[in-house]
C-alpha cells in the first residue's frame, strides 16, 4: 500500500483529485493545504507528497522543502509535484528541492497514478508536456537566492520585508535586485518583476 499525502490549497480540486486517487486499490490517499502540510507530513508519515506547486501563503516560493526533507537514513516522503510548464521558475525550484516526479497539469489523470506509483519506487518520472518548460528552465539566468528575493518583491514586500523573511542584510537585497535587473535587461525593479513574470519565473 503506498500512503500519498496530497496538497492543494484548492480545497474543491483536492477532494476531487483525492476522492478519484482512492479508487485505486494500493494508494492510501490523505489530503491537505499547505499551510497544515508540514504537520499532515508528520502524522501520516506518506510515502509520496503529490503537491501543487501554486501555494496561496507563499506566492511563488512553495515550502517544498517542508515535504521532503529527508533525514540521513534515507526514511521520508518522496516528492511529486503538480507543474505548468508555463511556470519554468517553479519547476526548477522543485528540482532543486529534490523532487522525483513532475505531472503537467494539463495531462492525462492517469499520468498522476503513474508518477506516484513510479516516485514510490524511487523512479524519476517527468511528464512529457512538461519538457519545454524544463528547457526554459535551464536556460534562466536567475539563481535560486535570486528567484525567491524577486518573487517576494513581485508580491509586493519591500526591501526591508524581503531582508526579514530570507534573513538577509538590507544591502544584500539591495545587491540581488541589481543583479536581478541587469540579468533580466530591465530598467529597474518594476521592470525586472514584469519582464520575469511574463516569463514565467515568478
Amino acid at each position: 500500500m503506498i500512503r500519498v499525502l496530497l496538497v492543494h490549497d484548492a480545497s474543491l480540486v483536492r477532494s476531487v483529485l483525492a476522492d478519484w486517487l482512492r479508487r485505486e486499490d494500493d494508494l492510501r490517499v490523505y489530503d491537505t493545504s499547505w499551510r497544515a502540510a508540514p504537520g499532515r507530513v508528520r502524522s501520516v508519515r506518506p510515502d509520496v507528497c503529490a503537491a501543487d506547486l501554486e501555494c496561496s501563503d507563499a506566492p511563488g516560493v512553495p515550502p517544498l522543502g517542508e515535504l521532503c526533507g529527508r533525514p540521513a537514513d534515507g526514511t521520508g516522503p518522496r516528492l511529486l509535484v503538480l507543474a505548468d510548464a508555463h511556470r519554468p521558475g517553479l519547476l526548477r525550484r522543485a528540482r532543486e528541492a529534490g523532487a522525483l516526479g513532475y505531472i503537467g497539469k494539463e495531462g492525462a489523470p492517469e499520468r498522476l497514478i503513474e508518477g506516484i506509483r513510479r516516485v514510490a519506487e524511487g523512479e524519476r518520472f517527468v511528464d512529457d508536456s512538461l519538457g519545454f518548460g524544463f528547457l526554459e528552465a535551464a536556460e534562466m539566468p536567475l539563481t535560486r537566492r535570486e528567484l525567491s528575493v524577486l518573487s517576494l518583491a513581485a508580491g509586493g514586500a519591500s526591501v526591508a520585508e524581503i531582508a526579514g523573511s530570507l534573513h538577509l542584510s538590507h544591502g544584500t537585497v539591495r545587491n540581488y535586485m541589481a543583479a536581478i535587473t541587469r540579468k533580466t535587461g530591465a530598467r529597474n525593479r518594476i521592470d525586472a518583476i514584469r519582464i520575469s513574470q511574463g516569463q514565467g519565473w515568478v
